[in-house]
């Protein structure tokens, strides 16, 4: 949905409501009593109803918009901002756009919207041919800290994340001789340990994968994981073993300095989950009706 037919459609604070009560329908509600989802709208009071227990569900009750009080607008035009660009919006840009006074609220609105897209992220399983690779991002560092910063691994400024793209070699006349990326992941991981890394694999990859990694040393039990287990000595060719990892790295880092500028640790991973939300439905041509629902 481009800008224009998205102000055609949500011109104002009631057609926001109205497609969200739609969205809910859609959804379906449960209720808190006695766990049906037969609801009907309450028109007068602006609840659903549940057709069994008449236990009403107020519209925003169990969902992302829960215990806020910021417009529905405000979470329309915020989650077609940040579905219609590959680049993403910073919260003061967004507090611009939306004319508000308080930078606070627009912030905590749009990490809810990023733990929607986590929680989507967490339902998808790659598998197939998965490349992983590791990376540092550079992060915000407090000011006391400033003094006494490592260097390399450990760094106070620096954050591990682990990158994992689905890989499938293209076939054409003269065989396989490129490739092309499906879905990807990207995970905040402090530990060096390959327990931790080991976890990470068995929650986030299928056990008949196969799998390509570098050489690192914390990856050496994950033949046990997947179905092989293929080590190589990383490149920075274009025709890497690792190549989709590789460029997904790169594109991160620019898209967090670029817009972002910094990030702090604990708020890492909700990039990481907005990046991989936008690039795992890079063809889908609705994301923002996707989002809406996420919300829910």
């Amino acid at each position: 949905m481009n800008l224009l037919q998205f102000i055609k459609k949500f011109p104002n604070e009631q057609s926001c409501k109205a497609h969200f009560i739609e969205s809910r329908i859609q959804q379906g509600i449960e209720c808190k009593k006695c766990s049906t989802i037969e609801h009907y709208w309450l028109k007068s009071k602006c609840q659903f109803q549940c057709k069994r227990s008449k236990f009403r569900t107020t519209l925003r009750s169990g969902t992302i918009l829960q215990s806020s009080k910021l417009p529905y607008k405000y979470w329309y035009i915020t989650a077609h901002l940040m579905s219609s660009t590959k680049k993403g919006f910073s919260a003061h840009e967004v507090q611009r756009q939306l004319g508000h006074n308080r930078y606070e609220p627009i912030w905590l609105m749009m990490q809810k919207v990023r733990t929607a897209m986590g929680k989507s992220e967490r339902n998808s399983v790659l598998k197939g041919m998965v490349e992983m690779d590791e990376a540092y991002i550079s992060t915000h560092t407090p000011k006391k800290l400033k003094e006494r910063l490592k260097r390399g691994k450990g760094s106070q400024k620096k954050q591990k994340i682990m990158v994992m793209a689905e890989s499938f070699p293209l076939e054409n006349n003269q065989g396989f001789t490129s490739k092309f990326c499906g879905k990807f992941s990207m995970q905040v991981n402090k530990s060096e340990l390959k327990e931790a890394v080991n976890e990470m694999v068995s929650k986030t990859i299928n056990s008949k994968t196969i799998l390509f990694t570098d050489m690192a040393k914390s990856y050496v039990d994950l033949n046990k994981i997947v179905d092989t287990h293929i080590m190589e000595k990383s490149s920075v060719s274009w025709d890497s073993t690792l190549q989709w990892s590789h460029i997904a790295i790169a594109n991160l880092k620019r898209n967090l300095l670029g817009v972002y500028h910094f990030v702090k640790n604990e708020y890492l991973q909700g990039y990481l989950d907005e990046f991989c939300y936008k690039l795992n439905r890079r063809k889908q041509k609705d994301l923002f009706q996707n989002l809406i629902l996420d919300l829910i």
